[in-house]
């Protein structure tokens, strides 16, 4: 069922990976099952549309990553569940076009315990988004998606040594993705803010309103 070595891992065959994306557009089709505002609906759907353009367009940035703040702040406004949803679908579109295989489950888990660390470390405080946290957690789960990405190349053949080489040797990619995602969280805090004023969503069970501050 696997082929060659790809970006972060083995190359699965067509069967393979169809069961992948199904498995995982089952668990977001699931996570949101429960959600009963449409216009909740309809602003997640937008934003994971225009996050995956963004990834996509950013693809040739070396780890530059749009989609890691992007899950703090969903986490944050929307909830885990919506955010957990919102990790796995921008995964899969993205890779659909940038590249597709055995490491997109790795890279939606990791999204997913992004948005889940979003939803919990009180980044909105007030109505208002708290920007030096929201820099401090951009920086540490740059780091955490780094190691838990990571995981995807182990096969039968790797040994501890090998993957802590590799780990060592992919600290220069995760603080270019930690510094590429402090820049997207000063460019891309205010604009989700201003999105979210524009209109009133109900989330189902929550209506939150934000608005960015400097501290």
């Amino acid at each position: 069922m696997f082929s060659a070595s790809g970006t972060h891992g083995p190359v699965v065959e067509p069967a393979l990976a169809l069961l992948i994306d199904a498995s995982l557009i089952g668990a977001a089709t699931v996570l949101l099952m429960r959600s009963s505002s449409k216009s909740g609906m309809g602003l997640l759907a937008l934003l994971v549309l225009t996050v995956s353009s963004l990834r996509v367009a950013m693809a040739d940035l070396p780890n530059i990553q749009p989609v890691t703040v992007s899950c703090l702040l969903v986490g944050a406004v929307m909830g885990a569940r919506r955010g957990i949803a919102f990790a796995i679908l921008v995964t899969l579109l993205s890779n659909a076009v940038i590249a597709a295989g055995w490491w997109s489950i790795f890279q939606a888990i990791g999204w997913s315990l992004v948005a889940i660390a979003g939803s919990r470390i009180n980044l909105i405080e007030k109505q208002e988004v708290r920007m030096p946290r929201l820099i401090v957690a951009s920086v540490l789960a740059a780091f955490m998606f780094g190691i838990i990405t990571s995981f995807s190349i182990i096969e039968s053949s790797t040994t501890m040594s090998g993957f802590g080489i590799y780990l060592l040797n992919g600290l220069i990619f995760d603080s270019m993705h930690a510094l590429g995602n402090v820049v997207i969280a000063l460019w891309f805090a205010p604009w989700f803010t201003r999105f979210l004023h524009s209109e009133e969503f109900m989330f189902g069970d929550s209506i939150q309103t934000i608005t960015t501050v400097e501290g």
